[in-house]
C-alpha cells in the first residue's frame, strides 16, 4: 500500500452499543469537513461478501465450526480488501468501515477462543500490513449492551451466545485498545448518546486536524 492516500476508519463495539446511529453520526463529520469517503461494513461490503455474512450470521440447526467461521470472515475479508477498501485508497478516498479485523479478535479470538495466532497469520496473508488510521471503539458493560440488542426484534446467530461470551469479547476489544492505543479511542457508550457525540466529535476533530499537517 505504498501508493495509499486515503485515510481508514473503523467503528467497533459488542452488541448494543448504538453503532448505526453513532456511524451515521460519523459520516455527517465527515461530510461538513469535506471530506470524500466510501462508507462500508464487514462482513459484507461487496455482493459475495454479504452472501458470507448471511451464512455467518443466520440461526442454523447445524453447528459452525470455529475454524469455519473464522475462514469465512477473511473470505468475506479477502474480497472486500480486494473489491472495495483498496482501490477507494488509492484513489484517495477515505473508508469509514463498521467493523474490521479489531471485530475478528474480539469476536473469534475472545469469544471463541481460538489462537491468536492464527488469527495473526490470516490477518497478515489477506491484509498484507494494512491497519485501520483510526478506530473507535463503542464500549458499554455487556448487560447494557445485550438489553438494549434485545428490544431491536430477532436476534442473530452471534446475539443468541451467553452472556459470558460477551464478555470474553469487550475483554478482547479492551486489550486490543490498550495494545493499540496509536489508533484507538475507546468512547464510553453508556452515557446519553449527546455525551457518546460529544466524545465522538473531539476524536474526529483532533484526527482531522492531524490529516491537515500531514
Amino acid at each position: 500500500m505504498s501508493n495509499r492516500q486515503g485515510c481508514f476508519i473503523t467503528l467497533e463495539g459488542t452488541e448494543g452499543v448504538g453503532k448505526s446511529t453513532n456511524l451515521a453520526y460519523i459520516e455527517s463529520l465527515l461530510a461538513e469537513a469535506g471530506v470524500s469517503f466510501a462508507l462500508t461494513r464487514e462482513p459484507g461490503g461487496t455482493p459475495l461478501a454479504e452472501e458470507l455474512r448471511e451464512m455467518l450470521l443466520a440461526p442454523r440447526e447445524e453447528a459452525v465450526a470455529d475454524d469455519a467461521e473464522l475462514l469465512m470472515v477473511f473470505a468475506a475479508r479477502a474480497q472486500h480488501l480486494q473489491k472495495v477498501i483498496k482501490p477507494a485508497l488509492e484513489a484517495g478516498q477515505w473508508v469509514l468501515c463498521d467493523r474490521f479485523t479489531d471485530a475478528t479478535f474480539a469476536y473469534q479470538g475472545g469469544g471463541r477462543g481460538l489462537d491468536q495466532s492464527l488469527i495473526l497469520d490470516l490477518e497478515q496473508r489477506v491484509q498484507k500490513g494494512l491497519q485501520p488510521d483510526l478506530t473507535l471503539l463503542l464500549d458499554v458493560p455487556v448487560e447494557i449492551g445485550l438489553a438494549r440488542a434485545a428490544k431491536r426484534g430477532a436476534l442473530d446467530r452471534f446475539e443468541q451466545e451467553q452472556v459470558s461470551f460477551f464478555e470474553r469479547v469487550r475483554g478482547a476489544y479492551l486489550q486490543r485498545a490498550e495494545d493499540h492505543p496509536e489508533r484507538f479511542a475507546v468512547i464510553d457508550a453508556s452515557v446519553s448518546l449527546e455525551d457518546v457525540q460529544v466524545q465522538i466529535q473531539a476524536v474526529m476533530a483532533a484526527f482531522l486536524a492531524r490529516q491537515k499537517t500531514v
